[in-house]
């Protein structure tokens, strides 16, 4: 398995996922192993590899992206009264396919 978990996993079926959001260019879901109470990721279903490398990234995906974490995270907000918006880069990047987690609450231990 490459260092790619959601085109290798989630992308490809392997791994089911509650859906929350999804247009043709992006989806939304419930993560798999929620480390806050609320956890939702937010990926381009096309590769790409950061928010630094944006590699082959078709124009408009980011944008899109951005719009579906936009409306994903203002969802959490009023339901919760506050939310997260986190994405990671280099070594604290676990999987190198760009994604953004929306989150609320304390982390679980």
């Amino acid at each position: 398995m490459s260092d790619d978990f959601y085109c290798d996993e989630v992308l490809s079926g392997r791994t089911p996922v509650e859906r929350v959001r999804e247009t043709d260019r992006v989806l939304a879901f419930r993560h798999t192993r929620p480390f806050w109470p609320v956890h939702i990721v937010v990926i381009p279903k096309q590769h790409v590899p950061s928010l630094t490398d944006l590699g082959d990234a078709e124009p408009g995906l980011l944008e899109e992206l951005l719009e579906v974490v936009r409306d994903v995270a203002g969802e959490v907000e009023a339901e919760h009264g506050a939310a997260r918006v986190l994405t990671n880069l280099g070594a604290y990047q676990d999987s190198k396919h760009l994604h953004f987690h929306v989150n609320f609450g304390p982390p679980r231990e």
